[in-house]
């Protein structure tokens, strides 16, 4: 028989299944238990002749009844007053029930977040108080998924509140056209200050790693000792092999040059702007400014949905590309490689990244076809599934195995790994594909 007790132990089970990545980290609880395992007074019960649980026992029960949610009788029969009362709240207004079964503390009490910007304001400004910046960003992510917040964030006094991130910013974008001219001051700032951030963490490393990608790309033959490319310095040298001393005698050097400063390479950002592709939008568009600032490359945007939009001309400020998207429609692989191609004027020193989940309404024939010219023709083609911290999103598997056999592998990207890919592109080697099982 199951008792009104043994109910609630399980509705909160489910809720830490549900929603412990944000609510155990926020209220920095007891580590996870494995499902059906989590506790309630069973755990320390009071009998005949035993002591009653010590701090150690009521300081475990106190971060659980937090996880938990539920009045004071329930799960733990702690009761929590002050700092912890108000975390409780904060947790409650977002994760109480809100409209979904099953929430916090699997009662059915709605979420307490009306449908005014000061209340949320307010909100945002307790869960900053309480918690952590990664959560805050968590919960403010769940809050606009959870409870349909999104309208609330054209109205300037919700965004001054906001946690600003990248994911805030890809939703920012997506209602950019629905924004009043009272509130795209205040979205532009958010949007610089995550960009700001963006470039501070990206810039200096991106520049540096491609700057000697591009030195090494540029061959002399007589290069200063440190210059000296040994491999294929050996290997130009084979018929010099001397076999009584076991050494080569190098009559050619070979060595990287040291790039002047003329233009050395092209390289064509080509980033889907469908809604799941928000974050990888962002990302693009700060590395596509990084890059448009070395004289040593010419970059171009280009993002697209059914139609193509090339955003060139404002790459020395991302905010202006970011708000130059249009998130969300459909998806015009070909078309947009289309316009790509008729830009190449260089094959062979030519970089095209093409950044999208794949999932084309257009002529997929043609778009394959068309991969398979640019890449006979000498292009070093790259396709990024996404671009982004997340991982690899739901993404059209077909495609990604079909572009791999023309010998363009399809793979997720950190942002921290993406100056790596692109010199390894710029350098015409292999990849360095993160994932093993990635389609190639």
């Amino acid at each position: 028989m199951t008792t009104n007790s043994d109910a609630t132990t399980a509705n909160d089970q489910e809720v830490i299944t549900n929603d412990h990545g944000v609510i155990a980290n926020a209220a920095d609880t007891a580590p996870h238990r494995a499902h059906g395992s989590a506790p309630g007074p069973a755990d320390h019960p009071v009998r005949p002749g035993r002591a009653r649980p010590g701090p150690a026992d009521d300081e475990r029960l106190r971060r659980w009844r937090l996880v938990l949610g539920g009045d004071s009788a329930e799960s733990t029969g702690c009761t929590l007053t002050g700092r912890d009362a108000a975390m409780d709240g904060a947790l409650t207004a977002l994760y109480g029930g809100g409209g979904r079964s099953g929430g916090r503390g699997g009662t059915n009490r709605s979420a307490g977040l009306g449908a005014s910007a000061p209340s949320v304001a307010r909100w945002l400004g307790d869960i900053r108080t309480y918690f952590p910046s990664s959560v805050v960003q968590v919960m403010q992510r769940d809050a606009i998924d959870r409870l349909g917040l999104s309208a609330l964030l054209l109205e300037p006094e919700m965004l001054e509140a906001v946690e600003a991130d990248v994911h805030l910013v890809g939703t920012l974008l997506s209602l950019n056209k629905a924004m009043p001219e009272t509130t795209k001051e205040t979205a532009r700032a958010v949007v610089r200050k995550v960009v700001d951030d963006l470039e501070k963490r990206l810039a200096t490393r991106t520049r540096a790693t491609l700057t000697g990608a591009l030195d090494r790309s540029a061959k002399i033959n007589r290069p200063r000792h440190h210059d000296i490319d040994w491999n294929r310095t050996i290997r130009a040298n084979l018929k010099n092999y001397l076999p009584e001393y076991g050494t080569v005698v190098p009559e050619r050097l070979i060595g990287y040059g040291r790039a002047a400063q003329s233009v050395k390479k092209d390289v064509i950002l080509c980033i889907d702007q469908s809604g799941s592709m928000a974050a990888s939008v962002v990302y693009a568009s700060v590395f596509g400014a990084v890059l448009a600032s070395m004289r040593t490359l010419r970059t171009r945007l280009v993002v697209f949905d059914t139609a193509v939009v090339d955003l060139t001309d404002q790459l020395d400020d991302p905010v202006d590309v970011l708000f130059g998207t249009q998130l969300g429609g459909g998806t015009d692989i070909n078309r947009a490689l289309a316009y790509c191609q008729s830009r190449i004027t260089r094959p062979a020193d030519t970089v095209v990244v093409l950044i999208s989940d794949l999932y084309e309404g257009g002529i997929r024939n043609e778009m394959l076809k068309r991969v398979a010219a640019m890449k006979a023709s000498g292009v070093q083609f790259v396709t990024l599934l996404a671009l982004s911290d997340e991982g690899a999103p739901a993404y059209d598997r077909d495609h990604a195995a079909a572009l791999g056999a023309l010998g363009a592998p399809a793979f997720a990207c950190t942002p921290d790994l993406f100056p790596e890919v692109m010199a390894a592109a710029i350098e015409k080697r292999p990849l360095p594909v993160p994932d093993k099982e990635a389609p190639r």
